[in-house]
């Protein structure tokens, strides 16, 4: 009589509540030291930049919205757009654009009618923010995420978000269509200062290069991974002068590496690097 061999259980995969803690600590173990390294040397070019809200909280999402697959300067002139298209006759805002900022910043102004916005025809709104470029994709977009936070909330107003802790805010975010992470995180530091890290392409690519990030992990899982690398109080900061060095150092073609005080530790430049 034969015998029919019981296969053994597969292990399951052990997940970590907190990969960010997990990945810095093995981060730690391996290269000691390259976090404050890498904060250290940045602040040597770009200062120790401090937070300030750069807009409210809605004004914020919409111009981030805008700006994606463009440029910041490009935003700017299809927000001006909705500025103009939509009064609100709201008492002006200064824009404190920041470091971090790559347009030239917005002229002081009220906030465009939310309401208007959301309930113009379409092809209306496609048109007034045609200048910012890919309207066709944004004007539904816009609309769509402004309808959301009406049904959701009964108003326009994001202000809520700052009574939240800093993921349970992000997961709200990211449930709006169109909304992911990086958009989230984005309005959440800019407008209430959460340590959270927005990775743009400026960021992944000086993380990447030093070897903040590990080469495989995604857009997505960087997003957490940083929750552990930096403080609280040290996002901000990180976030700033990552994206500086990125436009103005470490570009995507020819780096300048002679220029740049993360070269004694940069793995782009020597794959050995301690």
């Amino acid at each position: 009589m034969s015998v029919v061999a019981r296969k053994k259980p597969r292990r399951k995969r052990r997940r970590f509540s907190d990969p960010g803690g997990s990945y810095a600590r093995r981060l730690e173990r391996y290269r000691p030291g390259l976090v404050r390294f890498t904060l250290d040397g940045l602040a040597s070019i770009y200062g120790r930049p401090t937070w300030e809200r750069r807009l409210d909280p809605t004004s914020e999402l919409i111009l981030t919205i805008l700006t994606q697959n463009s440029a910041d300067t490009n935003a700017e002139v299809a927000f001006e757009a909705l500025r103009r298209a939509y009064p609100s006759g709201l008492a002006p805002a200064e824009h404190r654009p920041g470091a971090g900022w790559g347009g030239v910043g917005l002229p002081e102004g009220a906030p465009p009618d939310w309401a208007r916005v959301e309930f113009a025809p379409l092809p209306e709104l496609t048109d007034v923010i045609r200048p910012g470029g890919l309207a066709n994709q944004k004007a539904p977009r816009l609309q769509a995420t402004l309808r959301r936070i009406r049904e959701e909330r009964g108003d326009y107003s994001l202000e809520f978000l700052g009574d939240m802790t800093a993921l349970d805010a992000r997961d709200w975010l990211t449930r709006i269509d169109g909304i992911g992470k990086k958009t989230a995180s984005v309005l959440l530091l800019f407008s209430f200062g959460m340590p959270l890290m927005p990775i743009d392409r400026h960021v992944e690519r000086v993380a990447r290069r030093v070897g903040l990030l590990p080469p495989k992990a995604t857009i997505d899982e960087a997003h957490d991974l940083f929750l552990g690398v930096f403080e609280p109080n040290e996002m901000y900061e990180a976030h700033v002068n990552l994206i500086q060095h990125g436009r103005k150092i470490c570009h995507a073609q020819r780096p300048d590496h002679d220029a740049c005080p993360l070269r004694p530790r940069c793995r782009f430049v020597d794959p050995k690097a301690p």
